[in-house]
């Protein structure tokens, strides 16, 4: 009779919704228990698993096969892909930076505006030259990080944000770096052969920068303004590839307003970093500006528009550009005005921001090219 009464209770709807979830998450804590326990024992020292063990994709559960003691398997982020490399081949890609994209978008976005004014009009962008410019950037950032901590190990240690650099943590040696770079260099040597002779001689004398820009931050206050200059010479190379040389009434403007551009992010970025600077003796534009930075980065900003304004106009360039440039308006607004830079997580914000501004004229630059198209046949009408 008890009995019955319970399973009548059970039954009752009430009582059956409150019941079932319990039931159900009692079981199921109690499988992941037990086959977390099992996880674990596998990966002990001595038991003869580990990551790399083939044997234990046969024997684990499929729910357990791609356990990695606390890590994930595999992800598709930069990241991921970074911490699911060979445990000797991690500290290369960390020094060329692969697990943040965000410094080969900033170096690659100015060589896509170029090569998008470059194009013909009704025509879209190279996509060959777009490639090659991406492979090159990607080579060329991962070069300049391993020069850069190359240069300043002695800095990276003392820095909370870059003691755990390859080269500063002692993953990396010194010589190990040198051979390395070499193989970067080469690889980007490769893709700029693929190029016409003007561009050819144009790449190459942005090296100079490359290996220069690590050294400014010891003796002025606007190592910025250098990283511009070096970060935004696809703005350049980009017209020549396509073109076969440089209009300067096209090129010059875009190149300062990148350089412009990088001095707006690159501030910010600094702004992280400025009593670690402070303390270690570096310099940057955000110790010299301070808490002027507002000010000055609304310069720059006026600064970048009008060579985009005239950039586009030596062009022929049309509606959809500039309406392009009054979102970028809008955009670096916003991020100048908003940007709190005593709190180094919203200065990250902001600086990866950077990204989407770029693709944004990018995609402008596009738009507009193809708008010509519309305005030729109107005429011919």
């Amino acid at each position: 009779m008890m009995s019955c009464t319970r399973l009548l209770a059970l039954l009752e709807p009430h009582a059956l919704k409150r019941s079932l979830p319990q039931i159900c998450a009692a079981r199921l804590s109690g499988f992941r228990r037990q086959h977390g326990n099992i996880a674990r024992a596998f990966c002990q020292p001595g038991s003869g698993f580990n990551k790399t063990d083939d044997h234990r994709q046969r024997i684990w559960p499929p729910s357990l096969a791609g356990h990695s003691c606390g890590r994930r398997f595999f992800s598709l982020t930069p990241a991921g892909i970074v911490n699911s490399a060979p445990a000797s081949v991690q500290p290369y890609l960390r020094l060329m930076r692969l697990d943040k994209p965000i410094g080969t978008w900033l170096l690659y976005l100015p060589c896509t505006w170029s090569i998008g004014l470059a194009a013909d009009p009704g025509c879209l962008p190279d996509l060959r030259m777009l490639a090659l410019f991406g492979v090159g950037a990607l080579l060329m950032r991962g070069a300049g990080c391993t020069i850069n901590d190359m240069w300043d190990k002695d800095f990276d240690v003392k820095v909370s944000r870059t003691a755990t650099r390859p080269i500063a943590s002692g993953e990396i040696t010194q010589f190990q770096a040198l051979v390395f770079l070499g193989g970067q260099l080469s690889l980007a040597l490769g893709v700029l052969l693929c190029l016409n002779y003007y561009s050819i001689a144009l790449g190459a004398a942005s090296l100079s920068l490359v290996v220069t820009y690590p050294l400014m931050k010891r003796i002025t206050y606007w190592p910025q303004f250098v990283l511009g200059l070096t970060f935004n010479w696809g703005a350049l190379l980009g017209w020549s590839a396509v073109k076969g040389s440089c209009d300067w009434s096209v090129c010059l403007p875009l190149y300062v307003s990148g350089v412009m551009w990088t001095l707006i992010y690159d501030t910010i970025y600094a702004h992280q970093d400025k009593d670690d600077d402070l303390k270690v003796g570096v310099k940057s534009t955000a110790l010299r500006f301070q808490e002027n930075t507002k000010l000055w980065l609304s310069g720059f900003t006026g600064a970048m528009l009008s060579g985009l304004v005239l950039a586009g106009a030596n062009a022929d360039q049309t509606l959809p550009y500039y309406c392009a440039v009054s979102a970028v308006a809008i955009h670096l607004a916003h991020q100048i005005y908003a940007v709190d830079i005593n709190r180094p997580e919203d200065c990250w914000k902001k600086f990866a921001s950077n990204r989407n501004l770029g693709l944004l004229l990018f995609l402008g630059i596009v738009t507009g090219n193809l708008w010509k198209m519309r305005n030729d046949h109107q005429c011919e009408t």
